[in-house]
Protein backbone atom coordinates (compact mmCIF):
# COMPACT_ATOMS: atom_id res chain seq x y z
CA UNK A 1 0.00 0.00 0.00
CA UNK A 2 1.57 3.14 -0.87
CA UNK A 3 0.08 6.56 0.81
CA UNK A 4 1.05 10.02 -1.04
CA UNK A 5 0.07 13.21 0.96
CA UNK A 6 -0.78 16.03 -1.57
CA UNK A 7 -2.08 18.93 1.09
CA UNK A 8 -2.83 19.72 4.36
CA UNK A 9 0.42 18.14 5.75
CA UNK A 10 2.59 20.30 8.17
CA UNK A 11 0.06 23.06 6.96
CA UNK A 12 -3.60 23.65 7.52
CA UNK A 13 -5.28 24.00 3.99
CA UNK A 14 -5.33 21.62 0.52
CA UNK A 15 -6.50 18.04 2.54
CA UNK A 16 -5.44 15.41 -0.10
CA UNK A 17 -4.21 11.86 0.75
CA UNK A 18 -4.10 9.42 -1.53
CA UNK A 19 -4.61 5.72 -0.65
CA UNK A 20 -2.98 3.38 -3.41
CA UNK A 21 -2.50 -0.82 -3.54
CA UNK A 22 -2.65 -3.32 -7.11
CA UNK A 23 -6.08 -3.09 -7.19
CA UNK A 24 -7.24 0.40 -6.50
CA UNK A 25 -6.02 3.71 -6.22
CA UNK A 26 -8.54 6.32 -4.09
CA UNK A 27 -8.61 10.08 -2.64
CA UNK A 28 -9.55 11.09 0.85
CA UNK A 29 -10.77 14.61 0.20
CA UNK A 30 -9.60 16.88 -2.86
CA UNK A 31 -9.36 20.04 -1.26
CA UNK A 32 -7.95 23.86 -2.37
CA UNK A 33 -5.62 25.59 -0.72
CA UNK A 34 -5.73 28.94 0.83
CA UNK A 35 -3.99 31.78 2.76
CA UNK A 36 -0.44 33.64 1.25
CA UNK A 37 0.68 34.76 -2.38
CA UNK A 38 1.11 30.69 -3.26
CA UNK A 39 -2.10 29.42 -2.90
CA UNK A 40 -3.20 30.55 -6.56
CA UNK A 41 -0.34 29.00 -8.12
CA UNK A 42 -0.65 25.42 -5.99
CA UNK A 43 -4.24 25.66 -7.02
CA UNK A 44 -3.70 26.31 -10.28
CA UNK A 45 -0.82 23.73 -10.77
CA UNK A 46 -1.76 20.48 -12.49
CA UNK A 47 -2.11 17.10 -9.49
CA UNK A 48 0.65 15.42 -9.19
CA UNK A 49 -1.28 12.25 -10.19
CA UNK A 50 -3.28 11.68 -13.47
CA UNK A 51 -7.42 12.00 -12.50
CA UNK A 52 -8.21 9.52 -14.64
CA UNK A 53 -6.69 6.13 -12.80
CA UNK A 54 -8.57 7.79 -9.57
CA UNK A 55 -11.25 5.12 -8.83
CA UNK A 56 -13.42 6.94 -6.26
CA UNK A 57 -13.48 9.90 -3.75
CA UNK A 58 -13.94 9.60 0.50
CA UNK A 59 -15.26 13.14 1.01
CA UNK A 60 -15.01 14.26 4.75
CA UNK A 61 -17.00 17.18 4.89
CA UNK A 62 -17.76 20.27 2.39
CA UNK A 63 -15.27 23.18 3.50
CA UNK A 64 -13.33 24.49 0.22
CA UNK A 65 -9.87 23.56 2.03
CA UNK A 66 -11.46 19.65 1.85
CA UNK A 67 -14.05 19.68 -1.31
CA UNK A 68 -12.63 22.85 -3.43
CA UNK A 69 -10.34 21.23 -6.26
CA UNK A 70 -13.20 18.23 -6.83
CA UNK A 71 -14.17 20.50 -10.10
CA UNK A 72 -10.89 20.49 -11.50
CA UNK A 73 -10.38 16.91 -10.55
CA UNK A 74 -13.43 16.47 -13.15
CA UNK A 75 -11.88 19.04 -15.47
CA UNK A 76 -8.96 17.19 -15.72
CA UNK A 77 -10.52 13.61 -16.53
CA UNK A 78 -12.13 12.05 -13.23
CA UNK A 79 -14.92 10.37 -13.34
CA UNK A 80 -15.36 8.31 -10.21
CA UNK A 81 -18.32 8.65 -7.45
CA UNK A 82 -17.44 10.41 -4.74
CA UNK A 83 -18.65 9.32 -1.18
CA UNK A 84 -20.31 11.70 1.50
CA UNK A 85 -22.88 12.11 3.66
CA UNK A 86 -26.31 13.24 2.48
CA UNK A 87 -26.06 16.41 4.12
CA UNK A 88 -22.34 17.28 2.75
CA UNK A 89 -23.84 16.73 -0.22
CA UNK A 90 -26.60 19.65 -0.24
CA UNK A 91 -23.84 21.60 1.57
CA UNK A 92 -21.23 21.20 -1.49
CA UNK A 93 -24.38 22.14 -3.95
CA UNK A 94 -23.89 25.74 -2.43
CA UNK A 95 -20.29 25.54 -2.23
CA UNK A 96 -19.03 24.50 -5.38
CA UNK A 97 -21.07 26.77 -7.36
CA UNK A 98 -19.92 29.52 -5.09
CA UNK A 99 -16.46 28.63 -5.37
CA UNK A 100 -16.96 28.37 -9.40
CA UNK A 101 -18.52 32.12 -9.25
CA UNK A 102 -15.64 33.25 -7.35
CA UNK A 103 -13.40 32.06 -10.31
CA UNK A 104 -15.40 33.73 -12.55
CA UNK A 105 -15.16 37.37 -10.92
CA UNK A 106 -11.59 36.39 -10.08
CA UNK A 107 -10.85 35.98 -13.49
CA UNK A 108 -12.72 38.93 -15.00
CA UNK A 109 -11.18 41.29 -12.37
CA UNK A 110 -7.84 40.12 -13.25
CA UNK A 111 -8.22 40.26 -17.02
CA UNK A 112 -9.94 43.73 -16.66
CA UNK A 113 -6.88 44.80 -14.87
CA UNK A 114 -4.19 43.32 -16.56
CA UNK A 115 -5.83 44.01 -19.90
CA UNK A 116 -3.52 40.80 -21.09
CA UNK A 117 -5.81 38.97 -23.54
CA UNK A 118 -5.60 34.91 -21.97
CA UNK A 119 -4.78 36.32 -18.55
CA UNK A 120 -6.11 34.33 -15.26
CA UNK A 121 -8.44 32.14 -16.48
CA UNK A 122 -10.53 30.81 -13.89
CA UNK A 123 -9.07 27.64 -12.20
CA UNK A 124 -12.67 25.74 -13.16
CA UNK A 125 -16.07 27.04 -14.61
CA UNK A 126 -19.45 26.52 -13.08
CA UNK A 127 -20.44 23.81 -15.96
CA UNK A 128 -17.11 21.87 -13.87
CA UNK A 129 -18.81 22.33 -10.46
CA UNK A 130 -21.93 21.18 -12.33
CA UNK A 131 -20.69 18.03 -13.68
CA UNK A 132 -18.93 17.56 -10.22
CA UNK A 133 -21.55 17.55 -8.32
CA UNK A 134 -23.52 14.60 -10.29
CA UNK A 135 -20.77 12.50 -9.33
CA UNK A 136 -21.75 12.60 -5.72
CA UNK A 137 -22.91 9.33 -3.91
CA UNK A 138 -24.45 9.88 -0.83
CA UNK A 139 -23.43 6.93 2.52
CA UNK A 140 -25.32 7.22 5.66
CA UNK A 141 -23.78 7.48 9.40
CA UNK A 142 -22.86 4.44 10.60
CA UNK A 143 -23.53 1.97 7.71
CA UNK A 144 -20.97 -0.29 5.99
CA UNK A 145 -20.88 0.40 2.00
CA UNK A 146 -18.32 -1.40 -0.61
CA UNK A 147 -17.38 1.42 -3.35
CA UNK A 148 -14.52 -1.37 -4.90
CA UNK A 149 -14.49 -5.21 -4.40
CA UNK A 150 -11.71 -4.61 -1.83
CA UNK A 151 -12.75 -1.90 0.19
CA UNK A 152 -15.32 -1.57 2.54
CA UNK A 153 -16.33 2.20 4.20
CA UNK A 154 -18.21 3.27 7.29
CA UNK A 155 -18.48 7.21 7.86
CA UNK A 156 -19.22 8.20 11.64
CA UNK A 157 -20.33 11.69 12.79
CA UNK A 158 -17.31 14.10 13.36
CA UNK A 159 -19.61 16.90 15.25
CA UNK A 160 -17.42 19.75 13.24
CA UNK A 161 -19.89 20.99 11.13
CA UNK A 162 -22.90 19.55 9.54
CA UNK A 163 -22.41 16.39 7.85
CA UNK A 164 -18.49 15.87 8.57
CA UNK A 165 -17.70 12.53 8.93
CA UNK A 166 -14.51 10.38 10.55
CA UNK A 167 -13.83 7.68 7.96
CA UNK A 168 -13.16 4.06 8.82
CA UNK A 169 -11.72 2.40 5.66
CA UNK A 170 -11.16 -1.49 5.43
CA UNK A 171 -8.55 -2.16 2.20
CA UNK A 172 -8.26 -5.79 1.25
CA UNK A 173 -4.33 -6.52 0.32
CA UNK A 174 -3.07 -10.11 0.24
CA UNK A 175 -2.57 -11.32 2.85
CA UNK A 176 -4.05 -8.81 5.06
CA UNK A 177 -6.70 -6.50 5.64
CA UNK A 178 -6.19 -3.31 7.25
CA UNK A 179 -8.31 -1.01 8.68
CA UNK A 180 -7.18 3.07 8.10
CA UNK A 181 -8.74 5.32 10.01
CA UNK A 182 -9.13 9.39 8.86
CA UNK A 183 -10.28 12.04 11.51
CA UNK A 184 -11.19 14.88 9.24
CA UNK A 185 -11.82 17.74 11.06
CA UNK A 186 -12.99 16.78 14.35
CA UNK A 187 -15.50 19.57 16.67
CA UNK A 188 -14.95 20.23 20.17
CA UNK A 189 -16.99 18.53 22.45
CA UNK A 190 -19.61 19.96 24.33
CA UNK A 191 -20.53 22.83 21.74
CA UNK A 192 -23.97 23.63 20.68
CA UNK A 193 -25.77 22.21 17.76
CA UNK A 194 -23.62 19.20 16.33
CA UNK A 195 -23.31 16.05 18.58
CA UNK A 196 -19.67 15.13 19.62
CA UNK A 197 -17.21 13.31 17.49
CA UNK A 198 -18.28 9.53 17.38
CA UNK A 199 -15.62 7.51 19.46
CA UNK A 200 -13.26 5.29 17.48
CA UNK A 201 -11.53 1.75 19.01
CA UNK A 202 -9.56 0.96 16.73
CA UNK A 203 -7.22 1.07 13.50
CA UNK A 204 -4.10 -0.44 12.11
CA UNK A 205 -3.43 3.28 10.48
CA UNK A 206 -4.45 6.46 11.74
CA UNK A 207 -4.63 9.47 10.29
CA UNK A 208 -5.43 12.65 12.75
CA UNK A 209 -6.18 16.31 12.50
CA UNK A 210 -3.94 19.19 14.66
CA UNK A 211 -5.02 22.58 13.51
CA UNK A 212 -5.37 23.33 17.48
CA UNK A 213 -2.77 20.45 18.58
CA UNK A 214 -0.28 22.51 20.58
CA UNK A 215 -3.38 24.54 22.18
CA UNK A 216 -6.42 24.51 24.36
CA UNK A 217 -9.46 26.87 23.75
CA UNK A 218 -10.97 28.78 26.64
CA UNK A 219 -13.58 27.30 28.14
CA UNK A 220 -17.00 28.22 26.23
CA UNK A 221 -18.31 30.10 29.62
CA UNK A 222 -15.25 32.45 29.60
CA UNK A 223 -15.63 32.14 26.25
CA UNK A 224 -19.20 33.80 26.32
CA UNK A 225 -18.46 35.97 28.89
CA UNK A 226 -15.71 37.92 26.55
CA UNK A 227 -18.24 37.86 23.63
CA UNK A 228 -20.91 39.52 25.27
CA UNK A 229 -18.71 42.08 27.35
CA UNK A 230 -17.33 43.14 23.37
CA UNK A 231 -20.62 43.16 21.84
CA UNK A 232 -22.62 45.40 24.49
CA UNK A 233 -19.10 47.74 25.17
CA UNK A 234 -19.38 48.44 21.06
CA UNK A 235 -22.67 49.15 20.64
CA UNK A 236 -23.97 50.26 24.05
CA UNK A 237 -20.92 52.57 25.38
CA UNK A 238 -18.44 53.13 22.17
CA UNK A 239 -21.71 53.51 19.85
CA UNK A 240 -20.11 51.71 17.18
CA UNK A 241 -20.42 48.51 14.62
CA UNK A 242 -19.29 44.84 15.49
CA UNK A 243 -17.77 43.11 12.75
CA UNK A 244 -17.72 39.31 12.49
CA UNK A 245 -16.28 37.68 9.67
CA UNK A 246 -17.35 33.61 9.58
CA UNK A 247 -17.42 31.28 7.79
CA UNK A 248 -20.00 30.45 6.08
CA UNK A 249 -20.82 26.52 6.78
CA UNK A 250 -20.91 26.36 10.88
CA UNK A 251 -19.69 29.33 12.14
CA UNK A 252 -22.21 31.46 11.18
CA UNK A 253 -25.14 29.34 12.23
CA UNK A 254 -23.49 28.94 15.36
CA UNK A 255 -23.04 32.64 16.13
CA UNK A 256 -27.09 32.89 15.17
CA UNK A 257 -27.40 29.86 17.85
CA UNK A 258 -25.15 32.49 20.59
CA UNK A 259 -26.72 35.54 19.51
CA UNK A 260 -30.34 33.89 20.41
CA UNK A 261 -29.65 31.69 23.30
CA UNK A 262 -28.31 34.80 25.12
CA UNK A 263 -30.84 36.95 24.36
CA UNK A 264 -32.83 34.90 25.71
CA UNK A 265 -30.92 34.45 28.89
CA UNK A 266 -31.24 38.06 29.40
CA UNK A 267 -27.84 39.29 28.23
CA UNK A 268 -28.33 40.89 24.86
CA UNK A 269 -31.51 43.08 23.90
CA UNK A 270 -32.51 45.30 21.30
CA UNK A 271 -29.84 43.53 18.67
CA UNK A 272 -30.09 44.67 14.98
CA UNK A 273 -27.91 41.76 13.20
CA UNK A 274 -27.23 41.16 9.55
CA UNK A 275 -25.91 38.22 8.30
CA UNK A 276 -24.77 39.39 4.84
CA UNK A 277 -23.69 36.25 2.78
CA UNK A 278 -25.95 34.69 0.33
CA UNK A 279 -24.14 31.53 0.72
CA UNK A 280 -24.74 31.32 4.68
CA UNK A 281 -27.58 31.94 3.81
CA UNK A 282 -28.52 29.28 1.94
CA UNK A 283 -26.48 26.73 4.14
CA UNK A 284 -28.49 28.14 7.53
CA UNK A 285 -31.35 26.75 5.66
CA UNK A 286 -29.95 23.24 4.77
CA UNK A 287 -28.70 23.33 8.51
CA UNK A 288 -32.49 23.97 9.29
CA UNK A 289 -33.87 21.44 7.13
CA UNK A 290 -31.23 18.92 8.73
CA UNK A 291 -32.98 18.89 12.54
CA UNK A 292 -32.06 15.04 12.84
CA UNK A 293 -28.56 15.98 13.38
CA UNK A 294 -28.75 18.31 16.23
CA UNK A 295 -27.82 18.12 19.86
CA UNK A 296 -30.61 17.90 22.98
CA UNK A 297 -29.91 21.43 23.22
CA UNK A 298 -30.07 23.08 19.90
CA UNK A 299 -33.48 21.27 19.45
CA UNK A 300 -34.82 23.27 22.44
CA UNK A 301 -33.13 26.45 21.12
CA UNK A 302 -35.51 25.71 17.45
CA UNK A 303 -38.28 25.41 19.50
CA UNK A 304 -38.02 28.80 21.14
CA UNK A 305 -36.95 30.01 18.08
CA UNK A 306 -40.24 29.02 16.39
CA UNK A 307 -42.22 30.78 19.52
CA UNK A 308 -41.28 34.40 17.65
CA UNK A 309 -40.59 36.26 21.27
CA UNK A 310 -37.96 38.12 22.77
CA UNK A 311 -35.87 37.25 19.34
CA UNK A 312 -33.17 39.34 18.04
CA UNK A 313 -33.64 41.50 14.96
CA UNK A 314 -31.73 38.94 12.62
CA UNK A 315 -31.76 39.89 8.88
CA UNK A 316 -30.83 38.49 5.50
CA UNK A 317 -28.91 40.34 3.66
CA UNK A 318 -29.48 39.40 -0.05
CA UNK A 319 -28.67 41.89 -2.53
CA UNK A 320 -25.31 43.67 -3.56
CA UNK A 321 -27.08 47.12 -2.59
CA UNK A 322 -28.44 45.79 0.18
CA UNK A 323 -24.81 44.68 1.06
CA UNK A 324 -23.42 48.26 0.39
CA UNK A 325 -26.00 50.21 2.38
CA UNK A 326 -25.05 47.99 5.76
CA UNK A 327 -21.71 50.71 5.03
CA UNK A 328 -23.71 53.71 5.46
CA UNK A 329 -24.73 52.41 9.26
CA UNK A 330 -22.58 54.33 11.52
CA UNK A 331 -23.12 52.78 14.90
CA UNK A 332 -25.49 49.39 16.52
CA UNK A 333 -25.33 46.86 14.20
CA UNK A 334 -23.89 43.11 14.39
CA UNK A 335 -22.33 42.67 10.18
CA UNK A 336 -21.83 39.06 9.93
CA UNK A 337 -20.02 38.25 6.77
CA UNK A 338 -18.11 36.29 4.72
CA UNK A 339 -15.22 34.71 4.18
CA UNK A 340 -13.78 33.97 7.90
CA UNK A 341 -10.29 34.25 6.75
CA UNK A 342 -11.01 37.94 4.98
CA UNK A 343 -9.72 36.85 2.24
CA UNK A 344 -12.35 37.34 -0.34
CA UNK A 345 -16.22 38.07 -0.41
CA UNK A 346 -18.48 40.60 1.09
CA UNK A 347 -16.14 40.92 4.55
CA UNK A 348 -13.87 42.88 2.76
CA UNK A 349 -16.08 45.92 2.38
CA UNK A 350 -17.20 45.81 5.37
CA UNK A 351 -13.60 45.76 7.14
CA UNK A 352 -12.48 48.58 4.69
CA UNK A 353 -15.38 51.13 6.04
CA UNK A 354 -14.97 49.84 9.74
CA UNK A 355 -11.68 49.16 10.64
CA UNK A 356 -10.34 53.13 10.72
CA UNK A 357 -12.63 53.81 13.26
CA UNK A 358 -12.08 53.61 17.04
CA UNK A 359 -15.86 52.89 18.09
CA UNK A 360 -15.93 49.54 16.24
CA UNK A 361 -15.28 46.35 17.11
CA UNK A 362 -13.82 43.05 14.18
CA UNK A 363 -14.68 39.37 16.19
CA UNK A 364 -12.32 37.02 14.59
CA UNK A 365 -14.30 33.19 15.75
CA UNK A 366 -12.55 31.23 13.58
CA UNK A 367 -8.88 29.63 12.15
CA UNK A 368 -6.85 32.65 10.68
CA UNK A 369 -3.95 30.84 7.82
CA UNK A 370 -0.57 32.31 7.58
CA UNK A 371 -0.60 34.52 4.56
CA UNK A 372 -4.39 35.69 5.01
CA UNK A 373 -6.02 39.23 5.63
CA UNK A 374 -7.41 37.82 9.23
CA UNK A 375 -4.24 36.69 10.11
CA UNK A 376 -2.54 39.55 9.60
CA UNK A 377 -5.69 41.92 11.50
CA UNK A 378 -4.51 39.00 14.47
CA UNK A 379 -1.17 39.64 14.40
CA UNK A 380 -2.17 42.75 15.42
CA UNK A 381 -1.24 44.61 11.98
CA UNK A 382 -1.50 48.48 12.23
CA UNK A 383 -2.29 48.66 8.30
CA UNK A 384 -3.79 46.88 5.75
CA UNK A 385 -3.96 46.61 2.18
CA UNK A 386 -8.01 45.93 0.92
CA UNK A 387 -9.01 46.75 -2.40
CA UNK A 388 -5.62 48.35 -3.25
CA UNK A 389 -6.15 50.81 -0.58
CA UNK A 390 -4.14 51.24 2.23
CA UNK A 391 -6.75 50.89 5.61
CA UNK A 392 -5.72 51.78 9.41
CA UNK A 393 -6.46 49.73 11.73
CA UNK A 394 -7.89 51.60 14.45
CA UNK A 395 -10.93 49.44 15.81
CA UNK A 396 -10.52 46.88 17.93
CA UNK A 397 -9.64 43.52 17.02
CA UNK A 398 -10.55 40.44 19.29
CA UNK A 399 -10.16 36.66 19.03
CA UNK A 400 -12.18 34.23 20.62
CA UNK A 401 -10.68 30.75 20.25
CA UNK A 402 -13.47 29.18 22.29
CA UNK A 403 -15.56 28.92 19.40
CA UNK A 404 -13.35 26.95 17.42
CA UNK A 405 -15.10 24.00 15.20
CA UNK A 406 -12.22 22.25 15.87
CA UNK A 407 -11.29 20.13 18.68
CA UNK A 408 -8.34 21.65 20.60
CA UNK A 409 -5.40 19.39 21.94
CA UNK A 410 -7.40 18.17 25.27
CA UNK A 411 -10.10 16.98 23.25
CA UNK A 412 -7.59 15.55 20.21
CA UNK A 413 -6.24 13.48 23.23
CA UNK A 414 -9.41 12.77 24.51
CA UNK A 415 -10.89 10.94 21.47
CA UNK A 416 -7.41 9.22 21.20
CA UNK A 417 -7.78 7.85 24.37
CA UNK A 418 -11.26 5.74 23.00
CA UNK A 419 -8.48 3.71 20.84
CA UNK A 420 -8.34 0.23 22.56
CA UNK A 421 -4.63 -0.63 20.96
CA UNK A 422 -2.32 1.94 19.76
CA UNK A 423 -2.13 1.69 16.01
CA UNK A 424 0.96 0.76 14.16
CA UNK A 425 1.35 3.36 12.22
CA UNK A 426 -0.47 7.24 13.28
CA UNK A 427 -0.06 10.13 10.94
CA UNK A 428 -0.36 13.73 12.24
CA UNK A 429 -1.82 15.71 9.82
CA UNK A 430 -4.12 18.67 8.99
CA UNK A 431 -1.66 21.40 11.23
CA UNK A 432 0.95 23.76 11.06
CA UNK A 433 4.48 22.63 12.08
CA UNK A 434 4.59 23.66 15.13
CA UNK A 435 0.80 22.29 15.96
CA UNK A 436 1.69 18.88 14.38
CA UNK A 437 4.74 18.66 16.48
CA UNK A 438 3.17 19.58 19.50
CA UNK A 439 0.28 16.91 19.51
CA UNK A 440 2.93 14.22 18.08
CA UNK A 441 4.63 14.86 21.24
CA UNK A 442 2.14 14.52 23.39
CA UNK A 443 0.35 11.44 22.09
CA UNK A 444 3.99 9.42 21.52
CA UNK A 445 3.89 9.74 25.95
CA UNK A 446 1.50 6.82 25.04
CA UNK A 447 3.45 3.77 25.29
CA UNK A 448 3.06 2.08 21.60
CA UNK A 449 2.20 5.32 19.68
CA UNK A 450 4.53 5.41 16.13
CA UNK A 451 4.08 8.99 15.16
CA UNK A 452 4.94 10.72 12.17
CA UNK A 453 4.42 14.09 10.76
CA UNK A 454 4.23 13.80 6.81
CA UNK A 455 5.25 16.86 4.80
CA UNK A 456 3.15 17.77 1.33
CA UNK A 457 4.66 16.02 -1.18
CA UNK A 458 6.24 12.83 0.66
CA UNK A 459 4.92 9.29 -0.42
CA UNK A 460 4.89 6.56 2.38
CA UNK A 461 4.60 2.47 1.52
CA UNK A 462 3.30 0.03 4.00
CA UNK A 463 4.29 -3.47 3.39
CA UNK A 464 2.37 -6.18 2.41
CA UNK A 465 3.37 -8.06 5.60
CA UNK A 466 2.99 -5.34 8.12
CA UNK A 467 0.07 -4.75 10.45
CA UNK A 468 -3.32 -5.53 9.78
CA UNK A 469 -5.36 -8.68 10.02
CA UNK A 470 -4.63 -12.17 8.35
CA UNK A 471 -6.83 -12.76 5.49
CA UNK A 472 -9.23 -15.98 5.65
Amino acid sequence: MKIAFHGAAQEVTGSCTMIETKEVRFLVDCGMFQGGREADGRNRAPFAFDPRTINFVLLTHAHIDHSGLLPKLWRDGFRGPIYTTPATAELLAIMLRDSASIQGSEAERAKRKSRTRGAAEPIYSMADAEAVLGLLSVVHYDTLHNPHDSIRIRLRDAGHILGSAILEIWVKESPRERKLVFSGDLGQPGRPILRDPSPIEDADILFVESTYGDRRHKSLAETLDEFVAVVNETLEVKKGNVIVPAFAIGRTQELIYYFHHLTCRGRFRHLSIFIDSPMATAVTRVTRSNLALFDEEAKKLVAWHAAGKGLPNLTFVGSVDESRALNTIRSGAVIIAGSGMCTAGRIKHHLLHNLGRRENAVLITGLQAQGTLGRRLVDGAERVRIFDQDVAVRASIHTLGGFSAHADQSALLHWLGAFRRAPTRTFVMHGEPRSSTALAGEISRRPGWNMQTPKTGQMVEVAAGDAGKRLP
